[in-house]
């Protein structure tokens, strides 16, 4: 079989086997709970979402950071000991080499 005739084949649906596929629906609803709405193809002819692109802080740039029980702070602070040990060590090796 020629690819072309291949593809017509598939294109004109016969090698698709009957009743067994969903419905499709090519204008179904999305709806998200900040209230946007589009039409996309799905199986489904309307369903709703939490959370979208014109609502997720990633791209709207409202991005927040959400500190757990001190966590960031916590960090920080063994940053900051970290460089603290690090300095006090480079001036004694100073030090003991003069």
């Amino acid at each position: 079989m020629l690819h072309s005739q291949l593809r017509e084949s598939i294109l004109a649906g016969s090698q698709m086997k009957k009743d067994i596929h969903p419905t499709y629906y090519p204008e179904a609803t999305v709806r998200c709970a900040c209230g946007q709405t589009w039409k996309t193809g799905s199986t489904k002819p309307e369903f709703e979402i939490e959370i979208c692109s014109h609502c997720h802080p990633f791209y709207t740039g409202k991005a927040k950071l959400i500190d757990t029980a001190g966590r960031v702070d916590r960090y920080q602070r063994m940053v900051e000991k970290a460089k603290t040990f690090k300095n006090a060590k480079r001036k004694k090796t100073a030090a003991d080499n003069d």
